[in-house]
């Protein structure tokens, strides 16, 4: 077994133990292995060479407890080699910048939170960072010269820049509604310009998320939103998609408003629980 031999004492105690748990899979792998002075990289030997970016790997390390790193080292390790022949590299940001995208899931979806970059959109719904439609991992994100936060921003611009939803309006059982699709799983990044579709009024708007490509929206104006909460409901439960609830897009947040559909002496009926502050939109909106 090759062993690898630390490197001066200047460098922190961290990176010592990391790289030599790096050297340690590497070899169990059957790859050499050579560290780069700096630490920012290694290069694997072995019939081909691979040269392995660690910079956003040491962010990541430092966050996580060390029964963590082991897995971190061997996922990393392998995402390399299996990369190797592609020419993107989404560790440097000047290829891939123009290339981030936004994609929607289910929290339930994800399998863990901690191995992708994004944010919440409110407690059902997560905003990935993708590249090349794959979300990007916390060590290829921890790479790049900016916070994840500008990241996901950029990524925003992006699906601004070049991506548009066509609007089509749509009647649900009597409730005029208006569904947005587009061919990217980004729709609800849309909301946030979703007045460059239409008209929205200062209430905001009634939203379901059939599938992560798709925004069906009703404007909040008039006591008949109930009717659309109800129509919105059923709609999303019968789609089986990405969500099966329905969301109030007002001031930059999408809330969640909790219906239920009830069984009672064989009828099925929509039990609505709003959030205090849409209640009080709709008692203004029955006056």
């Amino acid at each position: 077994m090759k062993f690898f031999r630390r490197e001066p004492p200047h460098r922190p105690p961290g990176d010592v133990d990391l790289d030599s748990l790096l050297a340690l899979v590497a070899d169990s792998r059957g790859y050499s292995c050579s560290f780069a002075p700096d630490g920012a990289s290694l290069t694997l030997g072995g019939g081909r060479q691979i040269v392995v970016r660690l910079k956003g790997l040491r962010r990541e390390a430092g966050r996580r407890a060390r029964e963590d790193w082991p897995m971190l080292v061997s996922e990393h390790l392998a995402n390399a080699v299996a990369a190797a022949g592609d020419r993107l590299d989404v560790c440097d940001l000047d290829q891939v910048g123009g290339l981030l995208r936004t994609r929607v899931e289910a929290v339930d979806d994800v399998p863990d939170l901690t191995r992708v970059v994004g944010r919440h959109l409110n407690g059902d719904l997560v905003e990935l960072l993708t590249v090349a439609a794959r979300p990007v991992r916390p060590e290829e994100a921890g790479c790049w010269p900016l916070p994840s936060g500008q990241a996901l921003e950029r990524a925003t611009r992006n699906v601004r820049e070049h991506e548009r939803l066509a609007a089509e309006p749509m009647d649900l059982a009597g409730t005029p509604v208006i569904r947005l699709s587009g061919p990217s799983p980004s729709a609800a990044t849309h909301l946030r310009w979703l007045g460059a579709y239409l008209p929205l009024p200062s209430d905001g708007v009634l939203v379901a998320l059939p599938d992560a490509r798709t925004l069906v929206v009703h404007p909040v104006e008039g006591i008949g939103v109930v009717r659309a909460i109800e129509r919105l409901r059923l709609f999303a439960a019968r789609e089986d998609g990405l969500s099966d609830q329905v969301y109030w897009w007002h001031g930059g947040r999408l809330t969640h408003l909790r219906a239920d559909i009830v069984l009672h002496d064989g009828q099925a009926r929509l039990v609505v629980s709003p959030p205090a502050e849409f209640a009080q939109v709709l008692a203004r909106l029955a006056v």
